[in-house]
């Protein structure tokens, strides 16, 4: 364990009417320090994670943290991205700088503003993270590469429109736990798993139920070194954190294996000393359901094609056994691109500190966290623990 989280913010997700990035910004970056206990001062580097891949016309955007109060002025500050998992690339580099020995308080902010443009805008400015040569003429932004994705795992394993609504309907009635979510409403299986004018086929075998929701939100979290966390009011200490990038074209891998999700999830065990039996809970990158219910197998919890047990049993239901997406998901909470892994880090430290009001899982001791940049290109996993609190 080299870091911990000793502080956070977090802004509701949806559409913030009037709100740009430098607002969203301002809305949790000195609210972090605070809850850290900190003053400004204190914080001795910045680190920004947004995609801003054409959602902002503002560019340089590391500079606007410094707009959120006159003292972060002259602080090192780096605009960091990594498509989806922008969010947790962010932490991870602020944990190295804190290893390196180069800082003491790093504030990460992650930060997306998607509203602002026009529907087909988004999905084209989406599939800039996908590899354009190969993929470009993909209808329907990342809808249209998951729905490739999901067409292709039912003609191996089978029609899974089923498994597909359950996550969906198991997201959407966590999220009515969650305050911060931007569609608090429990629709039922019923409701996810019928074609309707209210739920039409996006893409493929993909409704609008099984879709992440286009959002805008921020959220920030303080990190410090281990002895320093344990002179903190609260502290989530990082078990492991590791990162592993795959290839961009769908043509060069397997898709339906997710294998940099499965090699992170084993890099980050072996480092932690854990199994995935040992995890009190998971969030994971449910951006469509059919990323879930593939991650079920890359994390181990079935073997390849199997993936529809975990939701068929109840195994990932909140009083499961291994609780996944108890905050809702990306499904129901929202997912601006840049915020995104702040958030689920941010999540999972209240789950650990039984913090987390309505949305708390039982006797959470350990926590495990898989977000993903892509179709599964970028992937961070982290295993973090309660340390003080």
């Amino acid at each position: 364990m080299s870091a911990a989280i000793v502080g956070w913010s977090h802004t509701p997700f949806g559409k913030h009417e009037g709100d740009d990035v430098e607002s969203l910004i301002a809305k949790v970056a000195t609210q972090a320090v605070a809850d850290a206990g900190l003053e400004i001062d204190d914080i001795d580097e910045i680190m920004l994670g947004t995609y801003s891949e054409g959602f902002s016309p503002q560019g340089f955007p590391a500079s606007l943290v410094l707009q959120a109060h006159d003292g972060f002025r002259f602080k090192p500050a780096t605009h960091i991205e990594n498509a989806c998992a922008t969010g947790s690339a962010a932490i991870m580099q602020g944990i190295k700088t804190i290893k390196a020995g180069d800082a003491r308080f790093v504030l990460v902010v992650g930060v997306e503003k998607m509203t602002a443009l026009p529907g087909d805008e988004i999905g084209k400015t989406l599939l800039k993270a996908s590899y354009l040569k190969e993929e470009g003429s993909i209808q329907g932004g990342f809808a249209g590469v998951f729905g490739k994705i999901a067409g292709q795992y039912f003609q191996k394993y089978g029609d899974q429109s089923d498994a597909l609504a359950l996550i969906a309907a198991k997201n959407h009635k966590n999220g009515v736990s969650n305050p911060w979510a931007q569609m608090r409403k429990d629709l039922g299986f019923d409701f996810c798993r019928q074609e309707s004018e209210k739920n039409p086929f996006v893409a493929g075998p993909l409704k609008r139920t099984d879709c992440s929701l286009v959002s805008d939100g921020a959220a920030a979290v303080v990190l410090t070194d281990m002895q320093t966390a344990l002179r903190m009011k609260k502290a989530v200490a990082f078990r492991s954190m590791q990162h592993v990038q795959d290839f961009l074209p769908l043509s060069k891998r397997d898709i339906l294996q997710f294998d940099g999700c499965a090699r992170g999830w084993k890099q980050a065990h072996a480092e932690a000393g854990t199994t995935i039996d040992d995890l009190s809970f998971v969030e994971t990158h449910d951006c469509f359901t059919i990323a879930e219910l593939i991650e079920y197998e890359a994390m181990g919890l079935t073997k390849p094609g199997q993936g529809a047990t975990a939701i068929k049993e109840g195994w990932v239901l909140k009083d499961g056994k291994l609780p996944v997406n108890a905050s809702g998901g990306l499904k129901a909470k929202g997912h601006p691109i840049g915020a995104t892994g702040v958030s689920m880090h941010i999540l999972s430290s209240m789950q650990l500190l039984g913090q987390a009001g309505d949305m708390q899982v039982k006797n959470a001791k350990l926590g495990g966290i898989f977000n993903m940049g892509g179709s599964a290109v970028a992937n961070y996993v982290s295993i973090l623990e309660p340390l003080k609190g």
